[in-house]
């Protein structure tokens, strides 16, 4: 599962940049994009903290 979450915010980071670099009119949909990676960063810190308790 962390594998997965890491693989997930890496792709969705490099959309980012992506959509950032090439097509700065699609800003709400990158922004979007931005939010749900840092959402999984999240998700996967508090995972962390929790295994090492």
């Amino acid at each position: 599962m962390l594998r997965l979450l890491w693989i997930i915010a890496l792709i969705l980071l490099i959309v980012w940049l992506l959509g950032w670099l090439i097509t700065p009119f699609m800003g709400g949909f990158i922004h979007i994009l931005i939010v749900i990676a840092v959402i999984f960063f999240i998700i996967w810190l508090v995972q962390q903290l929790r295994g090492r308790r």
